[in-house]
């Protein structure tokens, strides 16, 4: 079989022995790295989810999904669940609905504001919000 000039295999031949060893550690190194954010997000699944931001894990764990891959279980199952009901609804007028229900404290379901987000009462005016304008 006659393999072209820049077919992925005349690419990968073109490396020298001591560069495939080395991109083949990296790729070790790299699923191990992956390994190792997936039991930091399974041991923090264990307990209460953090309540800040800033005690979120970093790293290659930041980029696992809390509760495992999406078709691992539904919302409502597993560590998601610590989260908050699923079926949180925010009506226009600032009241909530959990499962159809509007709930009596609204608040319970609000967080504090991002700062400089659109709910940060200290953000500058959105330059781009025609609501101001009038």
């Amino acid at each position: 079989m006659h393999r072209g000039r820049f077919s992925p295999a005349a690419a990968w031949n073109s490396k020298s022995m001591g560069e495939q060893e080395a991109a083949a550690d990296k790729a070790e190194d790299d699923n191990r790295e992956v390994e190792e954010a997936k039991e930091q997000m399974a041991e923090l699944e264990e307990g209460d989810p953090p309540e800040r931001l800033e005690d979120w894990p970093g790293g290659k764990a930041k980029y696992q999904t809390y509760g495992g891959a999406d078709s691992e279980s539904g919302y409502d199952d597993g560590a998601t669940s610590k989260l908050g009901p699923s079926d949180v609804e925010y009506q226009p007028d600032g009241s909530v609905k959990v499962g159809g229900e509007e709930v009596d404290d609204p608040d319970e379901f609000k967080g504090e504001p991002i700062p400089g987000g659109p709910t940060d009462p200290d953000a500058p005016p959105d330059p781009g919000d025609d609501a101001q304008d009038g």
